[in-house]
């Protein structure tokens, strides 16, 4: 078939783009998306590598979620749809019917190979669940952009936040608010590298930094029941808690109904990690005491830029780092907000 010359380069770039993305990630070292140093920030990807490129037409991007019920997952799908429909880029997004089904995750991301998209964007369960999948779609010259939380270790591209920092931010409004006392961590699930590094950000950071213990710290795997009764229990054997950090808000809000139940609102400060609309509901009704938001909408949009910018041949660099920051009744007013555009403007005046 003789394509038009500009769509010709387009697609010969995008072929470059995907054989260079197998090569790399054959030769890659494995990946540490918290301290690899090939990275950039989100802020500087125009000033670095220019306006965005127009994409092909007939491009089509898949996305691959962890699950559709935490609403983390489906802001993120609509920060991907805002990018997509800003370029005229096809978009599905597909995700697990649980956050803890690996084999249906790596099915749908499977089927989505079958479909021939030209870029996927795949946000693991695990650090290895959808490992097969990432080679398979490198073989057949797809662009592949690892989107928070958990890290596939051969991956060529990484979009999201420094996922240490998730904790480090919570420990230091302990030791900035607190005395001292013990605290507690309600861990999310084992083998996923966020809940690996937000927990030990909190975990060596409180050690650190003044006369803080940790008593407990419990996977409960991302669910909010399990979350409240490993809190229950935890509180049942230390009374005199002041303070939980939670690796996601669901989890942080079955905290927060524990310490209810347990009586000791007054007492304990609870944190989450997402930013989900029902963390800022509960902040603003003085149970939940801060969560560290990373801006799931706004992560999307990053991401299907990466995306769509590897399909035009340039070179980015591994990691591309998105912002968080910690929420409390002190600033949240100042994140609470809907528009991406006003967002993206505060985050920058930072």
């Amino acid at each position: 078939m003789n394509y038009p010359t500009p769509l010709r380069s387009m697609l010969v770039a995008g072929l470059m783009a995907a054989t260079a993305n197998l090569a790399a990630a054959q030769d890659l070292a494995p990946l540490n998306s918290d301290v690899e140093p090939d990275r950039i920030d989100w802020s500087q990807l125009e000033a670095s590598f220019g306006p965005m490129p127009t994409p092909a037409d007939g491009t089509r991007v898949g996305g691959v979620s962890k699950t559709l019920t935490n609403e983390y997952w489906r802001s993120l799908g609509i920060g991907y749809q805002s990018a997509a429909d800003a370029s005229n880029v096809g978009f599905a997004y597909q995700a697990a019917p649980s956050e803890g089904d690996q084999l249906g995750q790596l099915s749908i991301a499977e089927n989505m190979i079958l479909q021939g998209y030209d870029a996927l964007l795949m946000s693991p369960q695990t650090d290895n669940n959808l490992q097969p999948a990432l080679e398979s779609a490198l073989s057949e010259g797809m662009v592949v952009v690892n989107v928070n939380d958990a890290v596939i270790p051969s991956v060529a591209q990484y979009v999201g936040n420094v996922q240490r920092d998730n904790g480090v931010r919570v420990a230091q409004w302990f030791i900035d608010n607190a005395e001292g006392g013990k605290v507690a961590v309600i861990e999310g699930q084992p083998g996923v590298f966020a809940a690996g590094q937000r927990t030990d950000g909190f975990t060596a950071t409180i050690e650190a930094g003044g006369d803080f213990e940790v008593v407990a710290s419990i996977p409960a795997n991302w669910s909010r029941e399990t979350a409240y009764d490993a809190a229950s229990t935890i509180l049942q054997q230390h009374p005199d808690l002041i303070g939980f950090y939670a690796n996601n808000d669901g989890m942080a809000l079955g905290v927060v109904e524990a310490v209810k139940a347990a009586g000791l609102a007054d007492q304990v400060a609870v944190f989450g990690t997402d930013g989900i609309s029902d963390a800022y509901a509960s902040i603003r009704a003085g149970d939940l005491t801060g969560t560290v938001d990373s801006f799931p909408v706004l992560t999307g949009e990053v991401a299907m830029e990466v995306a769509l910018r590897l399909l035009a041949g340039q070179d980015l660099p591994r990691v591309v780092a998105t912002p968080q920051a910690l929420i409390t009744a002190d600033n949240i007013d100042a994140y609470a907000v809907e528009d991406t555009a006003a967002l993206r403007a505060t985050l920058l005046a930072e």
